[in-house]
């Protein structure tokens, strides 16, 4: 399917350059994603680059920031040390659908990562597990890293149903989606910006079956799949968090909005892959 869209892409005239394929290669750095939701400015942009500069730089994690569309121009100029990343994408290659913004418009942006089928997105615009996949595909033809978002409601969780729900859930989000740059997203719903988190158990626990999923679903290469975990994470539980086995990074949202907060968070991402 991903070759469908390289083949209706190529006869518009576009042209893909494939990013590193990070499957069953292993995770070489943490990975710690910034999504700043619809919040900011061009003076947020300023006053963050302008902390973020005077920061020490960071090793062993790659740090993404994830801007509303319109200032994907502005992120991308103003920092040095961050990738660009972006929120969505569309499910279609080109075409008469105002408002919406092609894989391939994002990577010519210089856009590496897309967050794709986040948990409001899902509730909010209803995306259902299959357009998730198809977007995960165009992400995947464009040489973009899909951030592919899966998790469970809290009464889900509360009748121990977590395991199968985000199992299905991943699955049915995956169908024809190469490994090539894909990386999962766990953000259990109850814990997005409520101020409550994930034990570092549960949250360990569950990254531990999605690898089982990735493993059954794509063989070995499953093995080199990031899993990072998302859902009010913070400075104060990075650490805890960065500690075990399965979780590989996070994606950050309200305290991503700070330089230092998200600096802090990257840094224990880093030191959790020393």
């Amino acid at each position: 399917m991903v070759f469908e869209f390289e083949a209706l892409a190529v006869a518009r005239g576009f042209s893909y350059s494939r990013a590193p394929d990070l499957a069953g290669a292993g995770l070489m750095a943490g990975l710690v994603i910034a999504n700043w939701k619809m919040h900011g400015s061009l003076a947020l942009i300023e006053e963050f680059s302008q902390q973020w500069r005077g920061l020490p730089r960071l090793s062993e994690v790659d740090a993404v920031l994830c801007p509303p569309t319109p200032y994907l121009g502005a992120v991308s100029e103003a920092f040095e040390g961050l990738l660009l990343g972006a929120q969505n994408c569309a499910e279609q290659v080109e075409g008469a659908f105002t408002g919406e913004v092609a894989s391939q418009m994002l990577a010519e942006m210089g856009c590496q990562y897309v967050i794709i089928g986040h948990s409001e997105r899902r509730s909010l615009y209803l995306e259902s597990d299959a357009q998730v996949a198809i977007k995960a595909r165009s992400a995947t033809a464009a040489g973009l890293h899909p951030v592919v978002c899966v998790g469970e409601a809290l009464g889900q969780r509360e009748a121990g149903q977590q395991d199968k729900v985000v199992s299905e859930q991943l699955l049915s989000s995956l169908a024809q989606v190469p490994c090539d740059n894909l990386v999962v997203a766990y953000e259990p719903i109850w814990a997005i910006g409520t101020g409550r988190t994930a034990s570092p158990a549960q949250a360990d626990a569950m990254h531990e079956v999605i690898r089982l999923r990735l493993q059954e679903h794509y063989g070995a290469a499953g093995s080199g799949i990031p899993i990072i975990y998302g859902g009010s994470v913070k400075p104060e539980n990075a650490g805890v968090l960065f500690e075990c086995d399965n979780i590989d990074g996070a994606l950050v949202g309200g305290a991503s909005l700070e330089a230092k907060s998200f600096w802090q968070i990257a840094s224990a991402a880093s030191a959790g892959r020393a």
